[in-house]
């Protein structure tokens, strides 16, 4: 398993990690397989989504900010429960297809880290797992 480290600046703020994870795939050389990439905190996620602009980044905070408001009678007594919230919906893991040593990502996608309980010290977790080679 390969450990990608964040150090995060913001409360809440996305990462593009898309060339950690595809340097982890390099690293271990996996030709053809799986790549599953899983954050282990209960207030961060991670998802493929838009790489090009990088307005999405902004644009989806902005819009979990009115899905999960901060002023709703919260009874979790940290004061983070948006964040849990928010992890819940961005989700903990993708599976990506690793096809000749490469992510197979369509031309504008890339995985993105999301932090919602920060700044903080995070970890991504990447396990690769190889296609069976009777298949």
């Amino acid at each position: 398993m390969k450990v990608i480290d964040i150090t995060t600046k913001a409360r809440e703020e996305i990462v593009d990690i898309t060339a950690e994870v595809a340097s982890a795939v390099k690293q271990e050389g996996l030709k053809d397989g799986l790549c599953l990439v899983y954050v282990p905190h209960t207030t961060a996620g991670v998802s493929v989504n838009e790489n090009a602009d990088p307005t999405v980044k902004s644009d989806v905070l902005l819009a979990m900010k009115h899905i999960v408001p901060d002023a709703l009678p919260y009874r979790h007594s940290e004061g983070n429960s948006p964040a849990h919230v928010k992890a819940v919906l961005a989700g903990t893991s993708v599976t990506l297809i690793v096809e000749d040593g490469r992510l197979q990502l369509g031309t504008w996608q890339g995985v993105y880290f999301y932090e919602f309980d920060g700044p903080r010290r995070r970890q991504v977790w990447v396990k690769l797992l190889a296609r069976n080679s009777g298949t």
